[in-house]
C-alpha cells in the first residue's frame, strides 16, 4: 500500500486521492463537465453536475471498469465533418506551439510529412505530440492555442 492510496480492507479498490484531485483540477481548468480515466481494473470518473442558476460544483465518483457504461450512440454528422481530420486521441488542452511564443509546429497551407507534429494535447500534465498520420498540406487547423479539446474532435485537416 502506499501513501497516495486509501485500502479499507482485502478486496477494497485502491483510490489515488492525489489522482482525484488532478482529474478536478482538470476540469476546472478545462471547463469539462466530465473526465475518465481507466487502469488495469480501476476506472475513475469526475464530473460536476451543471445547474443553470448555480456554479458548477465537482462530483467524485469512482467504480470497478467491469461497469463501464454503454457508448452514446452517435449522433448524425453534420455538415461541419471534416474528411481526412486529424482527431485528438485524448480530452485536454490543445497547443499549437511547443512553448508559449514559439512558431506554430504548422500553418494553413503547409506541407507535412508523415509523422510530423501538427498540435500538442496536453492531459493531465503530460504533453501529448499528435503527428501527422500521413504525408499532405494542412487545409484548415479546427482549433485554437490553449483551446480545451474533446476525445475525438477534428483538430487539423490534411488533404
Amino acid at each position: 500500500m502506499n501513501d497516495k492510496s486509501e485500502k479499507h480492507d482485502k478486496g477494497a479498490m485502491q483510490i489515488d486521492v492525489n489522482l482525484v484531485r488532478e482529474l478536478a483540477d482538470m476540469l476546472d481548468s478545462t471547463n469539462l463537465t466530465e473526465i475518465e480515466v481507466e487502469d488495469g481494473d480501476r476506472k475513475i470518473r469526475v464530473a460536476r453536475k451543471v445547474h443553470a442558476a448555480a456554479a458548477p460544483a465537482p462530483v467524485f465518483a469512482a467504480a470497478p471498469a467491469p461497469a463501464a457504461a454503454p457508448a452514446p450512440a452517435a449522433a448524425p454528422t453534420a455538415p461541419t465533418t471534416h474528411t481526412n481530420a486529424v482527431k485528438s486521441p485524448m480530452v485536454g488542452t490543445a497547443y499549437l506551439a511547443a512553448e508559449p511564443g514559439a512558431a506554430h509546429f504548422i500553418s494553413v497551407g503547409a506541407n507535412v510529412k508523415a509523422g510530423d507534429t501538427l498540435v500538442i494535447v496536453e492531459a493531465m500534465k503530460v504533453m501529448n505530440p499528435i503527428a501527422a498520420p500521413t504525408a499532405g498540406t494542412v487545409k484548415a487547423i479546427l482549433v485554437e492555442n490553449g483551446q480545451p479539446v474533446e476525445f475525438d474532435q477534428p483538430l487539423v485537416v490534411i488533404e
